[in-house]
């Protein structure tokens, strides 16, 4: 009996050591062309096997418009996912979200949307409306009455997409080992780069330089 269960023990543990294997964690810090770390640029990683998880759930999200501003200025959002857009200000705004950079030209791409929202008015809820993000892809967001407002939101397929914090960083779990591209894509990027190639360990740092000057925003 025990020789029995032993023998399972060391199948079940030889079927789990190569996923465990895998299960690579990649640190990646991204720096602006003045060569500071860059926050809010998205970091998509794509492995070269073609190894895909199950797309990530969809959310709810809040994105608001204060002080002349979109709040938050960047977003990684699943497919899928549902966005309030709510009007913090006492002035009227649009919501106008179209495919970001190159995609703009192509005749296929769907034309995006655009909405309109009332500024608040004192002992009232602010001016909301919702939008189903149901395509992959980079969106960048405006108002047509002020043109210094713009965001970011970008649509993701996989988990293995995320966002840069204040220090440039961004760090995904999970990905398999191997050969890899990593693809990053900032609201203030003029046009596309091609991606990185990389090979990842189960532990990876990676440090990548860009072109990206962001623009200054309000205070």
């Amino acid at each position: 009996m025990k020789r029995t269960n032993t023998s399972a023990w060391l199948m079940a543990a030889a079927t789990l050591l190569p996923l465990a294997a895998q299960a690579a964690t990649v640190q990646v810090t991204v720096l602006g062309r003045d060569g500071k770390p860059l926050a809010d640029a998205v970091v998509v990683i794509e492995p070269a096997s073609g190894a895909k998880p199950a797309e990530p759930t969809p959310v709810s999200a809040v994105i608001s418009q204060q002080k002349m501003q979109f709040v938050p200025a960047t977003s990684v959002l699943p497919v899928g996912s549902r966005v309030t857009f709510t009007n913090l200000d006492t002035w009227e705004h649009h919501v106008r979200g179209v495919p970001a950079g190159l995609a703009s030209l192509n005749p296929g791409t769907q034309p995006g949307f655009e909405l309109r929202l009332d500024g608040r008015a004192e002992g009232k809820s602010p001016a909301s409306a919702e939008v189903t993000l149901d395509k992959a892809g980079a969106v960048q967001l405006g108002c047509h009455l002020h043109g210094s407002m713009r965001g970011f939101i970008f649509v993701a397929d996989s988990p293995w997409t995320v966002v840069t914090d204040a220090n440039g960083t961004a760090t995904m779990q999970g990905l398999p080992e191997g050969a890899a591209k990593v693809r990053v894509v900032h609201a203030d990027q003029l046009l596309e780069v091609t991606p990185v190639a990389v090979n990842i360990t189960p532990v990876t740092a990676l440090s990548l330089p860009t072109q990206v000057q962001p623009r200054r925003r309000r205070p």
